[in-house]
Order: C-alpha cells, then structure tokens, then sequence
C-alpha cells in the first residue's frame, strides 16, 4: 500500500513529538533524581549526627553537628533557587512545544487548502485535454518537449558509461607508479621539463612501461568523459528549455480558460508554507535552546545545584567523619552496627541513584541526536516537496519497521532519508501547469526519463548535483524533479539557529496531475 505525502510527513510528524515527549520525561525524571540523592545525602548527614552522638563528647559532637547544619542550611537554600531556575526551563520547554504544535497544525491546513485548490486546477484541465490535444502548436512544443528530454538522457547514459570506464579501465593505469611518475611529469607532451640525465633515464623508464603506447590510450579514458559531460550539459539545457517552452504554453491555455485566479491562489498558498516552514526551523531551534537549558539544569550542571551537592558531598567526606565511621565499624555494639548498616544503606542507594542518572542521560543525549537528524529529514521532506498531495511512497515500512529502525539507531539518518527517496513516486503527468493534461502515451505521463521516477536522476557529483544547480526536488515530470536527493550526495542542509530558515528550492508545483 502507498503512503501519500501529506500522510507521510505526518507519520515523521509524529515520531518527532514522540521523541520530543520522551526527551521531556527523561529530563523530568532526572530532575527527580536529583532531589532524591539531596534527600539522601541529608539522611546520611543525620545518621552521622546519631553515630557522634554515641561515640562522641558533647564538645567534639557539637562542632560536627554545628558543620554538618551549615552544610544542609546552605545547601537548600541552593536547591530552592535550582528548583525555581528548574521550574522556569520546564516553562520555557512547554511554551516552544505548543508554539511548534501550532506552527504544525497551521501548515497541515495549508497542505488541505493547496491539495483542494490542485483538485479543481485538475479539473480545470480535464476539461481542457480535448482542447490542448488538438491545437497542433502544442503537440509540436510537446514532441519537441519529449525528444529533448531523450536526447538529454542518452547523453547521459553515454556519460555514466564513459566514467565507469575511466574508473574500471584506468585502475591499471592508475596502480603503476612508474607510469603514473612519467604522466604526472608531462613525459611525452610540451609540458615535460628534465635535465639531460633525467631525460636519459625517464627515457628507459618509458620504455620498460611502454609509456608512448598507452598514454594516448589513458589520455583517451581522462578525456572522452569530459568531453560528454560537456556535451549531456547542453542538451539537458535544451530540454530544460523545451519543457520551459510547454510550461508557458500550458500555463497560457489555463490562464485563459479562467485558471488565473486558481494558480495565483496556489502561488499564495505557496508562499504560505514557505513562511511557515521558515517559522518551524527558528521554532524548532528555540525548542531545541529551552531543551538544553531544560537537560542542563535537570543534570545538576547548574552551578548552584552543583555546589549544593558538592557542599554536603565534602561535609561528609572529611577525614573525621570517615573516621568515625570507620571506628564504628570496629565496635560490636549493636546501636554502632544499626547506624553504620543504614549508612552502607545509604550510600548504596546513592551509588545506585548516580548509575541510574547516567544511564539516562545517555539515553538522553542519544534522543537529542536522533531528534535533530529527525529536524534534518523533516527539511530535506519538505525541501523536496515530497509532501505534496501528489507526492506518494511505494514502500509502507518506511512509517514501519525503518522508522523504528532509524530511531533505535539501527540505520543512519542519510540510509533512512535514502529509503525515502528511491521510494518516492509522482502522480503521472505531474508538472508545473498540468503535466501534459492527462494525455496518452504522446503525454509527459510517457516519461522519457531512464529512471522512471518523474524526473532526471543525476548522478552523484554530476553539474546537476549539487546544490546550487538546478532545481532537484520540484514536482512533476520536468527535468531535475525525480531524484530528490539533498544536494550534495546525502547530506543534509536543514539551516540551524542564526540561518535564515527559509528553503533553497522552488515553490509547490501549482498543477494537479492532469
């Protein structure tokens, strides 16, 4: 069963709040923690105050007493100014979630009114299909429009071919240092610069190798790549042009069967999600600030709270105390053992309270991670435009068994957001002002593209493939809209706090897959 787009970002939607309300708790319960070992440290202080009061003269006794009071008195005072700092960042945290889930819900319905707005373009153009298929100047824009985009993908084709062969037949080339001395150095071309001696020896070198014959020959394998790649480029620019050329004719045709006012509506709703989304990215960067000031206090790496622990910590750690304690533990009497057993109590519950607290905030820190790589597919969703209500996804276990994958740290970020775009289909005939208006096999829904994904799928590092080459994630059939890799081979480009938060592509296809 597909998964549609708006679903599907949905799902991720979702995932992201579980996430986020799992961080909360954890952050909570360590917050918890750290109020429980304060009390425990202030039952250990009193069990101490009982053992000097057995074994200690009232002199001796009072000193320790009045220490370990001083201790206590400052380190609540301590604890009361973490608990309202700590209150505060709880505040904070709530405040950006509901800002995010407002943010969330205003986008979804945007989504509900473009998809309704592409529903009635759609129709618009259903009526039209008889029109457009008999104006014979759109059929030429349309043949040229196809033939452009075969031309251009054979050039590719050819270019793969010519690089694999460069990388698998040049490999013996590359794997001889002598020959690979000589053609760095130039030997054989205008370039090459040597005294009589080096000539005199490179010359025999040249002959063991038998460099004359097969530098041609990996000169051949460097260049014939080049060269095609030159000239994929140009026609990949004519077909851009041809389908440019169809667009407008299309959008012509809509405008004046009284569309205009329907595309220009798309054209808002457009701008509205782009706002949006630039709202979510500083939202989600403000949310992730509170969560960290939320995590930083609920760890005790506020100072006060710190030193309140430390204080009371060190109180009991000096050295006549643990002398006492260790007399105690020398004496057979049974009030001694009774005091000195809840004292190991104690300790061990405190120690067991220590290994429980950085046990989660590991788990911790790890769902901070999964939730910004999580932010980081969410952008490259959107970048993409995969979730256009004509975007849709072959695979179900991608809101699955992967997601739980990814968010157990089973498979990467980059191998979960690659399961979604090799999975990632569009509606047929999908274009910028209608795709061919749901026309046969002569239509754009006969896509000429290789990878039948609605788009060219560029090859990595290729001139189309970075990201500031051409538009890699639109919708639709025309070139540059199936692959929708984040630029770069992988990775991902989610702007962080100080960006701008707004996206790198263009806007939603207005047209409804006619």
């Amino acid at each position: 069963m597909s998964i549609r787009g708006p679903q599907a970002l949905a799902s991720l939607d979702e995932a992201m709040r579980d996430i986020r309300r799992e961080e909360d708790e954890i952050s909570r319960r360590i917050a918890r923690s750290a109020e429980r070992l304060s009390k425990m440290r202030e039952s250990e202080a009193e069990l101490f105050r009982q053992l000097a009061q057995l074994r200690l003269d009232p002199g001796v006794q009072g000193e320790l007493d009045g220490r370990i009071s001083l201790a206590e008195s400052k380190a609540r005072d301590m604890l009361k100014d973490h608990a309202r700092h700590l209150s505060a960042a709880e505040q904070g945290l709530a405040a950006a979630d509901a800002e995010l889930a407002e943010l969330t819900g205003q986008r979804a319905a945007a989504l509900a009114e473009l998809e309704a707005r592409q529903g009635e373009l759609k129709a618009l153009g259903g009526r039209l299909q008889s029109e457009i298929s008999q104006d014979p100047q759109w059929a030429a824009k349309q043949r040229e429009a196809v033939e452009a985009a075969d031309i251009a993908a054979q050039s590719m084709r050819k270019t793969e071919q010519a690089e694999t062969d460069q990388a698998q037949k040049g490999r013996p080339y590359r794997d001889d240092p002598l020959f690979m001395y000589l053609w760095d150095n130039g030997y054989g071309t205008s370039r090459y610069r040597a005294n009589n001696l080096v000539r005199l020896l490179d010359g025999w070198v040249a002959g063991i190798v038998g460099f004359a014959k097969a530098r041609p020959n990996f000169a051949m394998l460097n260049e014939l790549p080049m060269r095609l790649r030159e000239h994929a480029e140009r026609q990949i620019a004519n077909a851009e042009a041809a389908q440019a050329e169809l667009d407008r004719l299309e959008q012509s045709t809509i405008d004046e069967a009284g569309g205009k006012p329907l595309r220009e509506a798309l054209e808002a709703m457009q701008a509205r999600i782009e706002a949006i989304d630039g709202q979510i990215v500083a939202a989600e960067d403000r949310r992730d600030e509170a969560a960290q000031a939320l995590s930083a206090m609920a760890q005790g790496r506020d100072p006060s709270f710190a030193e309140a622990l430390d204080t009371l910590a060190t109180e009991l750690g000096r050295e006549d105390i643990q002398t006492l304690l260790a007399e105690a533990r020398l004496t057979r009497t049974g009030r001694d053992d009774t005091i000195v057993a809840q004292i190991d109590d104690a300790r061990a519950r405190i120690k067991e309270e220590d290994a429980e607290v950085r046990e989660q905030k590991g788990r911790l820190k790890t769902l901070a991670a999964r939730r910004r790589e999580l932010e980081d597919i969410q952008w490259e969703f959107k970048k993409q435009r995969f979730d256009d209500p004509r975007s849709s996804f072959g695979e179900e276990r991608l809101v699955g068994d992967l997601l739980n994958d990814f968010l157990r740290g089973g498979i990467s970020a980059a191998s979960y957001w690659e399961h979604w775009r090799r999975s990632q289909n569009w509606s047929a005939g999908t274009s910028d002002w209608g795709g061919g208006f749901g026309l046969p096999n002569n239509g754009r829904s006969a896509n000429p593209w290789p990878d039948g994904g609605g788009g060219f799928q560029w090859p990595e590092g290729s001139f189309g493939g970075g990201s500031g080459g051409r538009n890699r994630g639109g919708f639709g059939g025309g070139l540059g809209g199936g692959s929708g890799r984040s630029g770069g081979g992988g990775g991902f480009s989610r702007p962080r706090t100080g960006s701008s938060g707004t996206r790198k592509q263009g806007g939603f296809k207005t047209g409804g897959g006619f």
